[in-house]
C-alpha cells in the first residue's frame, strides 16, 4: 500500500498502536468488592481479586476525581518483598498534550503529515521499503517535478552508503526508524494522542510487581452523590414504630455485583488538594556571590528531643471503638432492627470504620456506619433505595406552640427519644396515625437516647391568643464626672390563652423565647430549655381552656451625660422623683455653679460687644473730623468726643480682662466640681 502526501499521522496512529506492549489486566478483573459512601459527599471504593505475576492495572478517571485519587489510593498485595518491590503508580502529566509531544524525539503537536513528520526528523536513520530496502539518514523532505507534465510530488531525500539517494513518498512501501529510542517515543506519542480523545478521562496504571497467584486488593475515595435517609413513623399501634430507608445512587461507570455495602453518617473533613497538576514555584535570581554578596540559607524544620517509641507513642492511629449494646427488643418485626457483633477487623490498609446494618450498627469515633447485612447489586446510573433501620422507638404526641410563628394554632408534633441503639442521619419522616397518613416532618442527626421534637402539621382544633405587658423600676441611681447612671430592672409578662375545641385532651408544649440576661420569675419550673427557648408544658382539658402566664425579669442601664448642658438641664433632673435627696443637692450645687459661669460668660460677651460698638463710635468720629477740620468750633467738639471714647476703651479693656479671668475662674470651679463628685443611692 502506497502512501499519499496528504496522509494524516492519525493513520500512523493506528497501525503504530497494534504493536504497544501489553498493560495487563483489565479493571473489570479486580472488580469493586467493597463501596463505603459518606455523608461528606465521598466514597470509599475497594477493588478485589486474583493475578498472576507482574500485572498493570488500569484505572481510569474523570480529571476532577485524579487529585481525590492520588491523595487517597492504597494497595495491598501480600507478596510484596524487598527484591519485587511494592505496589507503583504512574500516570500521565496534567500538561497539555501539545506541551508533551514536543517533549518527545517524535514530535506529533499540531497533527503532522508524514512529510511534515519526516522534516521534523531530519538527521534521523530510516529503513524504507521502495521496494528495494533502503537505509539512511534523512536529508530534506521536498517538492520535486517528475514526469513530463510537471507533475510536483513529496520526495524523500536520504543519504546512504551509495550517496544521496531521492525517493517518491508515494512510492514508498513502509519505513521505520533504526533507532529504538525513537520508536519508543513514537508509541509513546501515538499512545498520548489517542488518549487526549477524550480531554477528561485520566488514566493511573497500579503496577503490582512480583510473580505467582495471590489476591491482591486496592482502594481508593473519589466525590459520590451523598446517601440520602427517610423515615415512616407510624402512630396508630400501641406502640410507635419508625422505618428508616437509605437511598444510594451509584453514577460510576462500573455495575456494582455483589458489593459490601456501607453508608457512613458524620461530618469528617474533607477536601480536594491539586496533586494532578506539575507544581513549579518561581525562583529569585541571584547574583554571583562575588563582591561581599550573602548567599541564600535555608533552616531545617525540627522534632524537638522526642524519643522514637515517645513518637511512636504519640502520634500512633488509636484503635478502633468497641462495638455497643444491642438495640432495644422490638414488638414487631425483631429481626429487622437488631445490633450485631463488629465485624473482624480488614486488611491493615482499609479505612477505620465500624458497621450497621438492616440490621446491625457500630460507631467509628463521632462517625457511625450502616453497612447493608446482604451484598448488593447496582448497576451504572442507576439508584436504589435499601431499608436501614426498623424498630419501635419511644414517642409522646403533643401539641408545640412556638411563639412568633405567625399562625394562630400550635403545630402536632411527637417527641421521639432514641431508642435504636444507634445514632440516625438527618433526614425528612413520613408520619401515619389513625391508619393514614398524618404529615411530613424533618429530623437533625439524632444521637443515641437524645430527644427530638419532629412536627408534622397543624392542630387547627387548638387556637392561642398571645398578651404582653411590662413594667419597669428604678433600683439605683448613680452620679459619677458629670454622668447620670440609672440602674432600672424591667419585668416583661407574657400570657398565653389556649381554646381546645376538640373533645380529645391535649398535652401542650409551649416554647417561650428566652431573653438575654433575663432572670425567669414564673413559673419557676420548665420541662426543658435551649439557647433560644424554654419549654413549658401546659394540659389542656377536652373542650377547655388554659392559661400559661411567663414572667422575666432583665436589668437595663440608661446613661445621661450632664457635662456639656445648661442650668436648667441639672435642675429639672434635680426635681425628678427617681434621683435621691443627696444626688438632688449635688445637682443643685452643679446647677449653681453653672449659672455662675453663664453669668461670667454673658458678662464677658456684653463687655467685647461694647468694645465693638466704641471702634465704630470712633471712626465715625474721625470721618467728621476730617470734614469740618480741626480749628473750627465744630472740629474742637469731635475731639474732645473722640478723646472721651478713647477713655472709654482703655476702661472696657481692663473690664475685658477681668470678665475674662472671671469666666476662666467659672470654669474651673465647674469642672473641678463635676470631675471630682461621686454619689452613688
Amino acid at each position: 500500500m502506497k502512501l499519499r502526501p496528504a496522509t494524516p499521522i492519525l493513520a500512523l496512529a493506528l497501525a503504530q498502536i497494534l504493536i504497544l506492549p501489553g498493560i495487563g489486566l483489565a479493571a473489570e478483573d479486580l472488580p469493586v468488592t467493597k463501596v463505603a459512601l459518606y455523608s461528606s459527599g465521598v466514597g470509599y471504593f475497594e477493588h478485589r481479586g486474583t493475578i498472576k505475576g507482574d500485572v498493570t492495572v488500569p484505572l481510569p478517571f474523570s480529571t476532577a476525581e485524579v487529585n481525590d485519587a492520588l491523595k487517597s489510593l492504597v494497595a495491598r498485595d501480600p507478596a510484596a518483598t524487598e527484591a519485587s518491590g511494592s505496589p507503583t503508580v504512574s500516570y500521565p502529566s496534567l500538561e497539555t498534550v501539545d506541551e508533551t509531544l514536543r517533549g518527545l524525539r517524535i514530535d506529533l503537536s499540531a497533527s503532522p503529515t508524514v512529510p511534515v513528520l519526516l522534516a521534523r526528523l531530519r538527521g534521523a536513520e530510516l529503513e524504507v521499503q521502495a521496494p528495494e530496502t533502503v537505509l539512511g539518514r534523512i536529508v530534506s523532505v521536498e517538492k520535486r517535478a517528475t514526469g513530463g507534465e510537471g507533475l510536483v510530488r513529496d520526495s524523500l531525500v536520504l543519504l546512504t552508503a551509495k550517496g544521496v539517494v531521492a525517493l517518491a513518498l508515494d512510492e514508498i512501501a513502509s519505513f521505520r526508524f533504526t533507532d529504538p529510542a525513537v520508536m519508543a517515543d513514537f508509541n509513546r506519542a501515538l499512545a498520548l494522542v489517542l488518549g487526549a480523545r477524550d480531554a477528561d478521562r485520566r488514566q493511573l496504571d497500579l503496577r503490582f510487581p512480583g510473580s505467582g497467584n495471590r489476591e491482591v486488593s486496592f482502594g481508593y475515595i473519589v466525590a459520590a452523590p451523598v446517601w440520602k435517609v427517610s423515615y415512616r413513623l407510624d402512630l396508630s399501634g400501641s406502640q410507635p414504630w419508625i422505618q428508616g430507608w437509605a437511598i444510594v445512587d451509584n453514577p460510576s461507570e462500573t455495575d456494582w455485583r455483589n458489593v459490601s455495602l456501607s453508608l457512613v453518617s458524620g461530618r469528617p473533613v474533607s477536601f480536594i488538594q491539586n496533586l494532578y497538576p506539575p507544581l513549579r514555584l518561581g525562583r529569585p535570581v541571584l547574583p554571583l556571590s562575588i563582591a561581599g554578596t550573602a548567599e541564600a540559607r535555608v533552616f531545617e524544620s525540627g522534632l524537638g528531643d522526642l524519643e522514637e517509641e515517645d513518637y511512636a507513642k504519640d502520634y500512633a492511629p488509636a484503635a478502633p471503638m468497641a462495638s455497643r449494646a444491642a438495640a432495644a427488643p422490638s414488638a414487631r418485626g425483631a429481626g429487622l432492627a437488631k445490633k450485631a457483633e463488629a465485624p473482624a477487623a480488614e486488611s491493615a490498609f482499609a479505612l477505620a470504620s465500624t458497621a450497621v446494618t438492616t440490621t446491625a450498627a457500630r460507631q467509628a469515633g463521632d462517625q457511625f456506619e450502616f453497612t447493608v447485612k446482604s451484598p448488593v447489586s447496582l448497576e451504572r446510573g442507576r439508584s436504589a433505595m435499601l431499608p436501614l433501620v426498623a424498630g419501635a422507638m419511644a414517642a409522646e404526641k403533643l401539641s408545640i406552640w412556638s411563639q412568633g410563628n405567625g399562625a394562630k394554632h400550635p403545630m402536632l408534633g411527637v417527641r421521639l427519644t432514641n431508642s435504636l441503639g444507634m445514632k440516625l442521619p438527618a433526614g425528612p419522616i413520613t408520619v401515619f396515625d389513625g391508619g393514614s397518613y398524618a404529615g411530613d416532618a424533618l429530623v437533625e442527626f439524632f444521637p443515641e437516647k437524645d430527644k427530638r421534637l419532629v412536627v408534622y402539621g397543624e392542630d387547627l382544633s387548638v387556637t392561642c391568643v398571645e398578651s404582653t405587658s411590662s413594667s419597669r423600676e428604678t433600683v439605683g441611681v448613680s452620679f459619677s464626672k458629670g454622668v447620670l447612671l440609672f440602674s432600672r430592672r424591667t419585668t416583661a409578662v407574657r400570657l398565653y390563652e389556649f381554646r381546645n375545641a376538640s373533645a380529645s385532651a391535649r398535652k401542650l408544649l409551649v416554647e417561650h423565647p428566652r431573653l438575654g440576661g433575663a432572670e425567669l420569675l414564673s413559673p419557676v419550673v420548665f420541662e426543658e430549655k435551649t439557647d433560644a427557648v424554654y419549654r413549658f408544658p401546659l394540659p389542656l382539658p377536652a373542650s377547655g381552656s388554659a392559661r400559661l402566664e411567663v414572667k422575666e425579669r432583665y436589668p437595663a442601664e440608661e446613661r445621661i451625660v450632664l457635662t456639656g448642658s445648661g442650668a436648667e438641664t441639672f435642675l429639672s433632673w434635680a426635681s425628678s422623683s427617681e434621683i435621691p435627696a443627696n444626688i438632688k443637692e449635688a445637682l443643685k450645687k452643679a446647677a449653681e455653679l453653672r449659672v455662675k459661669l453663664e453669668d461670667a460668660k454673658r458678662n464677658l460677651a456684653d463687655l467685647q460687644a461694647r468694645r465693638g460698638d466704641l471702634a465704630n463710635e470712633q471712626a465715625r468720629i474721625r470721618q467728621n473730623l476730617d470734614a469740618v477740620g480741626r480749628d473750627s468750633s465744630q472740629g474742637q467738639q469731635y475731639l474732645k468726643r473722640l478723646m472721651d471714647a478713647e477713655s472709654a476703651l482703655d476702661q472696657n479693656a481692663t473690664k475685658t480682662t477681668e470678665a475674662r479671668k472671671a469666666v476662666q475662674d467659672a470654669q474651673a470651679a465647674f469642672d473641678g466640681y463635676v470631675a471630682n463628685i461621686s454619689i452613688g443611692s
